[in-house]
C-alpha cells in the first residue's frame, strides 16, 4: 500500500536545491531566462572550477529566477559591471568558508567602456578600432536605454543584448 508523502517528509528527502560553496560567488534574482546569457557574457564556460546554473526556481517576489553559482571566483568591477548591465536586479553575494562574507545589488555604472557593442551599423565603433562608449538612461525601474558616446543613438536594452550575443 503506498503512503501519500507529505511536503515536510518530501523537504527532508531532498533539503538542497543547489549545493554550497566554499569560496565563490553566486549571483542571484536574475529573471528567469536571462542567466543563460549572464554566463555567456562572463565566460564562465572557461572558468576551470565549478559553475552551478540554476533556471526556473519560484521567487518570493513570485514569479521565477535563475541563479549562477561560480566557485573559486570572485567578480572583478568589470564582471559586476556586465552583471549590472544585463540583470539590474541583480544581487552579488561573495562566499567565504561557505558563508556570505559580502552582499551588494549590481549597480549600473554611469558610463559603460568596452563591454558593449553599438547597434548602429553606421558608427564610427563598427568602422573602427575605437573603445565604446555607453551612458545608461533609466526608462523604469531596472529598465534602461543606452546611449552610444559617438554616434549618440539610444538604443534599448534588448537591442544592446542582441549584440552582446552576437559577439
Amino acid at each position: 500500500m503506498k503512503k501519500d508523502i507529505k511536503i515536510e517528509e518530501m523537504k527532508k528527502l531532498r533539503p538542497f536545491r543547489v549545493f554550497a560553496i566554499e569560496r565563490g560567488t553566486v549571483i542571484d534574482h536574475i529573471p528567469a531566462g536571462k542567466a543563460l546569457t549572464l554566463v555567456k557574457v562572463l565566460k564562465l564556460p572557461a572558468h576551470n572550477k565549478i559553475v552551478t546554473l540554476g533556471l526556473n526556481f519560484k521567487s518570493k517576489k513570485g514569479g521565477q529566477k535563475d541563479i549562477v553559482k561560480v566557485e573559486g571566483k570572485e567578480l572583478s568591477q568589470e564582471e559586476v559591471n556586465q552583471v549590472a548591465i544585463l540583470v539590474p536586479t541583480a544581487t552579488i553575494n561573495i562566499i567565504r568558508n561557505y558563508k556570505v562574507a559580502d552582499k551588494f545589488k549590481a549597480k549600473m555604472p554611469k558610463m559603460i567602456e568596452k563591454l558593449l557593442v553599438c547597434p548602429n551599423p553606421n558608427c564610427i565603433t563598427r568602422q573602427e578600432e575605437v573603445i565604446t562608449k555607453f551612458y545608461p538612461a533609466a526608462k523604469k525601474k531596472d529598465e534602461y536605454d543606452f546611449r552610444c558616446h559617438y554616434c549618440e543613438r539610444n538604443f534599448p536594452e534588448e537591442e544592446i543584448i542582441a549584440e552582446i550575443n552576437n559577439k
